[in-house]
């Protein structure tokens, strides 16, 4: 359906993320994947959606100058916002440890940022999703961090592995949104070019 009216458009998604690359796919769109390799850092003061803003905006920003007539870039940038600071991916397995412990039994939540970019103009929208873990046992954090290796998710977890199905209690928007893609509003936006 949108697949044919955005024939005359090229949409290239800027993530290595396996997960937005199949939310594309599952949205039935046409795409190309382009990577670059951008800094992440942001300035110190920015909070929650502001830094994932800034982010996908900073990857969208690394293409300037390249785009064509007709094609549509799409970057994005995912942080689990929680006890006003950004966790965004661990390091090593301590951090994913203490990410995931400091979340036990509280309510979290993840913001994604997606920038739409052209040749001449940009949008950004942002979607928010409250997320509630159960309390959480040691040995459960440490098997899900030894079988699992989270280390490329922000907030050092995946809500479509084992650990979300054990440790979620309650999610209040969208689920997508918590994997890294808020495809409705992705979907929504796109419909409104054509």
């Amino acid at each position: 359906m949108l697949k044919e009216k955005l024939k005359k458009y090229k949409i290239i998604l800027a993530s290595g993320s396996p997960r937005r690359q199949q939310f594309f796919k599952d949205l039935d769109l046409d795409f190309e994947i382009r990577l670059k390799d951008v800094e992440e850092i942001y300035p110190p003061e920015l909070k929650a959606v502001e830094i994932t803003n800034f982010l996908a905006e900073l990857k969208a920003n690394a293409f300037e100058g390249e785009l064509k007539e007709n094609e549509i870039l799409v970057t994005s940038d995912t942080i689990v916002w929680h006890q006003n600071k950004a966790l965004g991916k661990p390091k090593n397995a301590e951090d994913a440890f203490q990410m995931i412990k400091s979340m036990s039994n509280t309510t979290h939540e993840v913001i994604t940022s997606v920038c739409f970019k052209t040749n001449t103009a940009f949008t950004l929208l942002h979607d928010v999703t409250k997320v509630t873990f159960k309390d959480l046992s040691d040995e459960s954090i440490l098997y899900y961090i030894e079988n699992y290796k989270p280390y490329d998710k922000a907030g050092a977890y995946g809500i479509q592995e084992w650990f979300g199905f054990m440790a979620v209690t309650k999610v209040e928007g969208s689920y997508t949104n918590v994997m890294g893609l808020p495809t409705a509003k992705v979907y929504e936006y796109l419909t409104t070019l054509v």
